[in-house]
């Protein structure tokens, strides 16, 4: 969830790591800054635990996303650094929220 809102406050404060990532794929500032939106919004709804799946899903995607975007610029080694949090996100769909089932 922490580091969602990192790089989701990162995308959206414009840094110019992201602003460089995601210009080589024509994303706007707006764009980028909406896309850190997203990826925000999908780790604050990771902490409750009736929208921790919708979240964990929203992260996946936006995860799976950006490894879209590597492999069309035949960027493995890209792909491979986003393809442990893919499966993180994943693992911890199934795992489920730890407090599900109250404190």
């Amino acid at each position: 969830m922490f580091m969602g809102l990192k790089q989701g406050w990162a995308m959206l404060s414009g840094k110019p790591e992201m602003l460089e990532l995601f210009g080589k794929w024509d994303f706007t500032k707006t764009g980028i800054a909406m896309l850190g939106l997203v990826t925000a919004l999908s780790a604050a709804l990771i902490i409750f635990p009736r929208t921790f799946v919708w979240g964990n899903f929203l992260m996946a995607a936006t995860i799976l996303l950006i490894i879209c975007f590597h492999l069309g610029d035949k960027d493995l080694k890209g792909a491979g650094v986003e393809l442990p949090f893919l499966i993180l996100n994943l693992m911890i769909i199934y795992l489920q929220h730890p407090f599900k089932n109250g404190f």
